[in-house]
């Protein structure tokens, strides 16, 4: 008895300290994640809890358990939509790049650890792939906004590349116990993972759907329902030796846009697993590790983390991704947010499972890489961001948007808007407000009163001003309720002007007296920057039209819907795509 009431209050008193960890995290810009493999390392038999814990069996299962909430819920949250943007370049980073990735660093480690070739490639291969854990957060974390391609492209590739990781460092440990091993076998074998994997994952994702649209309970049992669906997709996969973290993602993501009933409670309890999964997970990894084992490796294991993160994770990205014309300020921020994290430590207990030659080794150099990769790449993804110039403006304005769940009103949400003194609605009466075709005036609150007859109203300063809004349009009821002009950071960004995506480009060039050369004056600025970016367009992108520089500022369904301008002369950098 005495006993079990130390644990559950050990066990509360370490979740209240994790979550309090994430207010450091916010002041201090330090990746959560790294907080929490130290806090797992202090409590370890080094340091001052002097717990001792060697079950590498048990921390395996506990890690994978994780890694499939983490996994799922990074698939819940993934519209199709990016998949237009990112799938081809991240396909191709998350196999071809992971393989040169583990050939450069496993050739490192061979020199700086002196081991065989079969064992230096071993070590190549579990610290081969970025981890979705760490991405995930920290792409969605401290406000950071970014190109939608890049987001797409770094969300596939660090949610699909595990397959290979796990495909070459099973296949090496297999070389290095039976040299003799065929290679056709292991071929076979990851095409079985990759094939069968997401197979699994569209089937049971749809599957996973049909059953929370259909299939009426309390509204608290869906997100029960559908993580116990995500771990089972996990398993089942696993089962037949197929790639269970694929098979995850995918599940996840074709439940997530599939699903019409519940995804707000159903997304809002997940973020809340995947947390405690971050959590648990770093926490039993840095309980695993012995730092003073760590000490001797130190000076090998810091120089195979530079030549991963200034050589093979570069050199990988731009084999990958120059096909795809992804500008060199984009490969380098994507070089610099291939972060290591759970994904290479789990791998890492795979040689000690299998009872390989100097496994303890192997697992203490993964960890070390991944804390460097936590340290250095974790802790500056934001300063990259802005250093590469691929970070978007913040928007000016707080809101609160409300998703809706109802038949009929998928990806509209209730948008909240606190009426900004100065700002264009100020004065207009509710009938005259010029809205987007997709939005409707719900409401208006004037202090604590909720005034009727909106359309008859005039809006003043500080009113709360209800709407019913598509997805898309959320820029333009910003501006129209929020800015009383464009911040200078956009202004720098976006241009001084915003046209429309329909607007012809002859016309723009006719205003402006700009020289089209062989551009069509007939195509509208939509299909002329579509045609300008092939592997997709996104809000963030640049395009030049003779002497303006055209910025696309809002996307929807594809199509550019508003267009920022500006003379070239005036931006201060330059990441256009030119055209002659």
């Amino acid at each position: 008895m005495e006993f079990t009431s130390q644990f559950i209050l050990g066990l509360g008193a370490l979740l209240v300290i994790s979550v309090l960890a994430s207010r450091i995290s916010e002041r201090f810009g330090a990746p959560l994640l790294l907080l929490f493999l130290l806090m797992g390392m202090l409590l370890g038999e080094d340091g001052l809890g002097q717990i001792e814990f060697d079950q590498t069996g048990a921390a395996f299962l506990v890690a994978s358990l994780a890694l499939a909430v983490i996994l799922f819920d990074g698939g819940l949250r993934t519209p199709y939509s990016i998949f237009r943007l990112g799938l081809r370049p991240a396909l191709v980073l998350a196999t071809f790049g992971v393989i040169v990735t583990a050939v450069i660093t496993g050739l490192a480690a061979m020199v700086l650890f002196d081991v065989s070739l079969l064992a230096g490639l071993l070590i190549g291969a579990i610290v081969g792939s970025t981890d979705a854990a760490a991405v995930f957060y920290l792409l969605h974390t401290n406000g950071l906004q970014i190109n939608e391609r890049l987001r797409a492209t770094l969300e596939i590739e660090s949610g699909s590349n595990d397959p290979m990781a796990v495909f070459l460092t099973v296949s090496f440990i297999g070389l290095i116990q039976a040299p003799d091993t065929s290679l056709l076998p292991l071929i076979g074998a990851f095409v079985w993972q990759m094939g069968v994997g997401g197979v699994i994952g569209l089937v049971a994702g749809a599957g996973v759907a049909a059953m929370v649209n259909r299939i009426s309970l309390a509204e608290s049992l869906y997100p029960v329902l559908v993580l116990a669906s995500g771990l089972a997709i996990f398993g089942l996969a696993g089962a037949i030796g197929s790639s269970g973290f694929l098979a995850a993602y995918v599940g996840g993501v074709v439940a997530g846009n599939r699903m019409r009933r519940a995804r707000h409670e159903v997304r809002r309890f997940h973020d809340g697993m995947a947390w405690l999964s971050q959590a648990g997970l770093f926490l039993i990894l840095g309980l695993l590790v012995v730092p003073s084992e760590l000490l001797p490796l130190a000076p090998a294991a810091l120089g195979l983390a530079a030549v991963l993160i200034f050589i093979a994770r570069p050199a990988a990205v731009a084999m990958s991704l120059t096909p795809f014309r992804f500008p060199w300020r984009e490969q380098a921020f994507i070089s610099w947010v291939g972060l290591r994290g759970a994904v290479p430590i789990v791998l890492g207990l795979y040689p000690l499972l299998a009872g390989t030659t100097g496994s303890r080794i192997t697992f203490n150099v993964a960890f070390f890489v991944v804390l460097i990769s936590l340290v250095v790449q974790g802790w500056t993804v934001a300063p990259a961001a802005r250093r590469f110039q691929v970070q978007l403006p913040r928007r000016a304005i707080g809101r609160r948007l409300i998703e809706l769940d109802a038949p009929g009103l998928q990806g509209r949400e209730l948008v909240v808007f606190q009426l900004v003194e100065g700002a264009r609605a100020a004065g207009m009466i509710g009938r005259d407000l010029p809205l987007p075709p997709n939005s409707r005036l719900m409401a208006i609150v004037r202090g604590d009163r909720l005034l009727p007859s909106v359309e008859d109203r005039t809006l003043t300063a500080d009113d709360h001003v209800y709407l019913l809004a598509h997805s898309g349009e959320i820029e333009e009821l910003e501006e129209l309720f929020g800015r009383v002009s464009l911040q200078p950071a956009e202004q720098g960004f976006f241009g001084t002007f915003t046209l429309r995506g329909g607007a012809q480009v002859g016309e723009v060039a006719a205003f402006y007296d700009v020289e089209l050369g062989s551009v069509n004056p007939e195509l509208t600025l939509d299909e002329y920057l579509r045609s300008v970016f092939g592997h997709g367009v996104a809000v963030g992108d640049r395009a030049t039209l003779g002497t303006l520089n055209l910025t696309v500022r809002a996307v929807e369904d594809g199509r550019v819907t508003r267009v920022g301008l500006q003379p070239r002369s005036a931006v201060g950098h330059d990441r256009t795509a030119q055209v002659p």
